[in-house]
């Protein structure tokens, strides 16, 4: 099992229900394909760095997951065929970057 951190940005003009939906449908996806969720956040309305469709903002969420790597191109096609997302990046964590994604959970834990 390895450890994955996905981050995706959402269609700015979507419902507060229709985000909440399309969230739960890749977190679905995962947990049936064998996926662990660790962690999900969701990083709110953002403003983007360049415009992507000619938007200029979008709801950004990161999940954090351990799973086996063959079922990444089912999810990431999952992502390219749903109109919702904007872009997605998916990296592999090594064990740097899990212990890094740990002490950050943990200080916002703390803060909240």
């Amino acid at each position: 099992m390895n450890n994955y951190e996905t981050v995706f940005i959402l269609n700015p003009v979507l419902s507060d229900t229709q985000v909440e939906e399309t969230v739960k449908k890749f977190e679905d996806f995962l947990i049936n394909k064998g996926a662990k969720m660790v962690a999900k956040e969701n990083w709110g309305l953002k403003k983007l760095a360049y415009p992507i469709q000619k938007k200029k903002s979008g709801f950004y969420h990161l999940f954090e997951f351990t799973a086996e790597g063959d079922i990444l191109l089912p999810f990431e096609l999952e992502f390219r065929r749903d109109e919702r997302v904007m872009r997605f990046l998916t990296v592999k964590l090594d064990k740097h970057a899990v212990s890094w994604a740990e002490r950050r959970r943990t200080k916002l834990k703390s803060k909240a």
